[in-house]
């Protein structure tokens, strides 16, 4: 991994107070744009949005913005947009895995059904691309219809690795870039953009955008084996279950014994947690949760790196820890 200076990191918390009056404009924005004349609309989109995530990709285009020097307010619109996107993702993604639990509660398909859950979920996007039109610059509607493409992309490949034990590395790292680290690439990328720095720092913001969503997801995917359900607030094993082959199933099936790799194998092909025991033990014999972990450090190490091209401030410095947070949290 790269070498970057060591200090201490600032804290989660700080990082949102460095950024909170523009977080607090950002939730009232969310709130009033979830206004529809249909009920179900608001009372549907408000459950999801209030559900306790971590707001990180909004945060990541005002602290992206900020440490670019940007002094207008286009950075709350897009901030909201990209939770917005991001929302919708979740929605669609829980139809698709027939989810029960997300952040420790219900989902909304399991409560008001698949049918409503899509809509919304495409009440969402829309009201993004509405949102976006305010903003009025070109460049950001190229960087999202790009970045929405490209994730609604990494949704189909995912769907097609399922129970599919063939899987290789690189196309899990694809499917990843796809479903997560775009969004994280272009929220980053709208920083720079609203500031207009210069080619070399939007390059700069979309790189480092880019490793920081890929170590939030192999975090993710290691903690589906490590956390408690509580800490994680969903089902422990869900991607096990929903037959998605993630780096630690890959990796511990190509490094383990002949039976280890015949028990991931099956656990892939037919979904299920009859073998979660077997998997785990799998898993952590073969070293797959810290190799995964590893190449979650180097990912956030190169997104520290590529903050180099951006001026010395307390955003740019909130910017690195949240690459630190990404590898060192658990849940």
């Amino acid at each position: 991994m790269s070498s970057i200076p060591q200090q201490k990191s600032m804290d989660l918390a700080a990082v949102r107070a460095l950024v909170g009056d523009d977080m607090d404009e950002v939730d009232r924005l969310i709130h009033t744009s979830l206004h529809s004349e249909v009920a179900l609309v608001g009372q549907l989109g408000q459950y999801i949005i209030s559900s306790g995530g971590k707001r990180l990709r909004p945060m990541l285009v005002l602290l992206a913005a900020r440490a670019c020097g940007y002094r207008g307010r286009h950075h709350i619109n897009l901030a909201t947009v990209i939770e917005f996107i991001h929302t919708a993702t979740l929605l669609h993604d829980d139809v698709v895995d027939a989810s029960e639990l997300r952040r420790g509660r219900e989902t909304a398909n399991n409560i008001w059904g698949n049918e409503a859950s899509v809509l919304v979920g495409d009440f969402l996007y829309s009201r993004a691309f509405e949102m976006m039109i305010e903003v009025r610059n070109m460049r950001v509607m190229e960087i999202m219809a790009h970045a929405t493409n490209t994730i609604a992309e990494g949704e189909v490949k995912q769907l097609l690795n399922c129970n599919d034990p063939e899987t290789t590395e690189q196309r899990y790292l694809d499917v990843i870039y796809g479903k997560t680290a775009k969004l994280f690439e272009a929220g980053a990328q709208l920083g720079a953009v609203l500031s207009v720095r210069s080619g070399q720092e939007e390059r700069a913001m979309a790189t480092y955008g880019l490793h920081l969503g890929t170590a939030f997801q192999l975090i993710d995917d290691v903690l589906d084996y490590s956390a408690s359900a509580d800490d994680m607030g969903k089902n422990v094993g869900d991607d096990l279950a929903e037959g998605k082959p993630t780096l630690p199933l890959i990796y511990a099936m190509a490094n383990g014994t002949p039976q280890q790799a015949r028990v991931i194998r099956e656990a892939i092909e037919h979904g299920g947690l009859e073998h979660i025991f077997e998997v785990s033990e799998a898993i952590e014999s073969t070293g797959a949760i810290a190799y995964t972990a590893q190449l979650a450090r180097e990912a956030a190490g190169k997104a520290q790196l590529a903050l180099t091209a951006v001026p010395v401030s307390p955003y740019r410095e909130a910017l690195e820890a949240l690459a630190d947070f990404a590898v060192e949290r658990g849940y």
